[in-house]
């Protein structure tokens, strides 16, 4: 059996893949297309580089993505690491400076001995011993390579980034800091609408201009990552319940604001501040219109648009089982996006999955499966599930781990799954100890 393996793209997942499989002494060769090539979304060459948002959500462990991040941190994950070294201050939040984030994933994998970084896009056959992770925008000839392996149409989505204005140009007289419900320090800037306020910007989103689409693609979008104007259209309070929620804060007054616009950090520098679930796909100058209608962004720089672009995943349910690797042939594996996970986290998650699977087949014959009570264990069962049907990306839930009938609250419920899903995973660590050492 072949020591050595190839992975294509050095995303979130390519790079965990690569990490973990090297580290066990598997010899990695690693394609990476840009910056030769690129795609609408990215702009540097680095690896691991963020396009949609600068938070890998939640770190507390009583939320499905907090307990993903700490179940990773046992297997020693290298974008985990990354995050933990470059973080910034986010309340509850696990943010960062996604420069330096992915200057560190860069250096470690560029600098591993046992892996070969080849640069330009890999239009070859696909053959044994391959992790295909090319994320959401997946080159032209890599899908062509991929219909010829898989004989499968491909599903496809649209996925939406939020706007990022220059810090120096936000009026924070109008503005005032902190996080919900106290949680952090002062980590986001905040912009409290009157009702008035509120209607007349849902009114102005409504009516706007969005870029154009084509065809078939114009009604798909991910629920988990909706255009901001696309939920307004759901109802004139949808915003004021999702990512303009007011709750857990209070005005000087003492008074709850009507909603509520956050802006987080990009940086370290404190230079730049995205617009909070802020994803959209209006046209450029309909965003500096109807965006400028927040209070304390009246005269913003956008420094970066919200823009739009078609992800692309493969029907897994139906193609892969719960290593990520393809039921008709064990040797080649899909992660990150493409396998149809959703989320940065979570797209990291299944790369390292996909890479202990992967290591321990190489070294041993053996196939393993990460504990199903966790939430990297659950993903996989669920994106390997054929009785799901409709498939769509998923994010890390508990709604995806098998479920604790205990009659208990929702806070104690959420704390047995924490502590039965790292209690599960030491478990299987210390029994794969030829593996983990």
């Amino acid at each position: 059996m072949k020591n050595n393996i190839t992975i294509i793209g050095a995303g979130l997942a390519g790079c965990e893949a690569a990490w973990q499989l090297a580290n066990r002494g598997i010899h990695v060769d690693l394609w990476e297309m840009r910056p030769e090539s690129t795609t609408p979304a990215h702009t540097t060459g680095l690896f691991g580089e963020l396009v949609c948002s600068n938070s890998l959500k939640s770190s507390a462990l009583t939320n499905a993505c907090g307990l993903l991040k700490e179940e990773m941190r046992l297997y020693d994950s290298l974008i985990i690491k990354a995050a933990d070294e470059n973080c910034l201050p986010s309340g509850a939040a696990l943010s960062v400076d996604r420069e330096k984030f992915a200057e560190y994933i860069t250096a470690a994998i560029t600098s591993h001995q046992n892996i070969n970084v080849i640069k330009g896009e890999y239009t070859d056959p696909i053959t044994d011993n391959t992790i295909i992770a090319t994320g959401p925008l997946t080159s032209s000839a890599l899908c062509q390579r991929l219909k010829e392996l898989l004989g499968k149409d491909f599903l496809n989505f649209f996925d939406a980034s939020a706007p990022i204005v220059d810090a120096d140009s936000i009026d924070l007289s109008r503005c005032f800091m902190g996080s919900r419900y106290g949680q952090g320090n002062d980590d986001y800037i905040n912009c409290p609408m009157t009702r008035d306020e509120y209607y007349a910007f849902v009114d102005a989103l409504l009516t706007a201009e969005v870029a154009d689409v084509h065809g078939f693609e114009k009604d798909m979008v991910f629920e988990g990552c909706m255009p901001v104007e696309v939920m307004a259209q759901r109802g004139r309070d949808t915003l004021r319940f999702g990512p303009l929620k007011p709750t857990g804060f209070e005005n000087a007054d003492g008074k709850r604001p009507f909603a509520v616009v956050q802006l987080r950090s990009e940086n370290a520098e404190n230079s730049m501040y995205n617009l909070v679930g802020f994803q959209t796909h209006l046209k450029f100058p309909e965003q500096k219109r109807i965006f400028s209608m927040i209070p304390g962004l009246e005269n913003a720089n956008f420094m970066r648009y919200g823009v739009m672009h078609m992800n692309t995943y493969i029907d897994s349910p139906r193609l892969l089982d719960s290593c990520y690797s393809l039921k008709t042939d064990p040797t080649i594996y899909v992660a990150g996006q493409l396998s149809g996970v959703e989320g940065y986290v979570e797209s990291a998650a299944s790369g390292l999955t996909a890479g202990i699977c992967a290591a321990s087949r190489i070294l041993s014959g053996q196939n393993v499966s990460l504990p199903k009570e966790s939430v990297i264990g659950a993903l996989a069962s669920y994106i390997s599930n054929p009785g799901v049907f409709n498939f769509q990306p998923m994010n890390a839930n508990f709604g995806i781990v098998p479920k604790i009938l205990d009659k208990m609250s929702k806070a104690e419920k959420t704390a047995m799954y924490a502590s039965r899903s790292l209690d599960k995973t030491k478990e299987f660590i210390e029994n794969s100890y030829w593996l983990f050492n």
